[in-house]
Order: C-alpha cells, then sequence, then structure tokens
C-alpha cells in the first residue's frame, strides 16, 4: 500500500525540495502515526516538525485526511489504506 503526504513549501526544505512524498508499507492499512515514522526513517528533520519529543502532534500542525483534519478523526492513530492522501499544513498567526 501506498500514502501521498503532500507537503507545504515550509516543509519541503526537510525532504530534500519535494512537494509530494510517498510512503510505501506492507501492509493492508496503516496509521498515521506510521506514515510519520516511515518519514523519519527517509527525512528525519521532517518528523521533528510534526511530532514534539512525546511524539504527538504539534500544536501548530494540521495534517487533513480529505477534508477531515486528523485531530477530528483518531489523531495520529487514524487509520489510512491503499491511494489516501495526506494534506500537512502549518498553523498561520500573525496580526
Amino acid at each position: 500500500m501506498a500514502v501521498l503526504v503532500k507537503l507545504p513549501t515550509v516543509l519541503r526544505p526537510f525532504a530534500g525540495g519535494v512537494e509530494r512524498v510517498e510512503v510505501a508499507s506492507g501492509e493492508a492499512e496503516t496509521t498515521v502515526g506510521a506514515v510519520f515514522a516511515a518519514l523519519e526513517q527517509e527525512h528525519p528533520a521532517l518528523r521533528r516538525r510534526l511530532t514534539d519529543e512525546q511524539g504527538a502532534l504539534r500544536r501548530h500542525v494540521n495534517v487533513f485526511l480529505g477534508n477531515d483534519n486528523v485531530r477530528d478523526l483518531d489523531g495520529l492513530g487514524t487509520t489510512l489504506t491503499d491511494g489516501d492522501e495526506l494534506l500537512i499544513l502549518p498553523s498561520v498567526a500573525g496580526g
């Protein structure tokens, strides 16, 4: 199975400059957390920008599966299937 992870411009330098990363797994299903762990293997600096020291999703990072924020689903435990696409969007704040 494969999951496509779309990265915003600000995170691309930590993934070799690419806009999309395909994460492959030998499993029929996987989770958002497992995809992030696989990303860490290939792009260690990227993972540190997504999760904190305890492995939880950072507060300023939003991850969407379709139109749903994974925080509204099962967080990093959200189940993914073959062909799913994740969109990572850091929160923007300012005044």
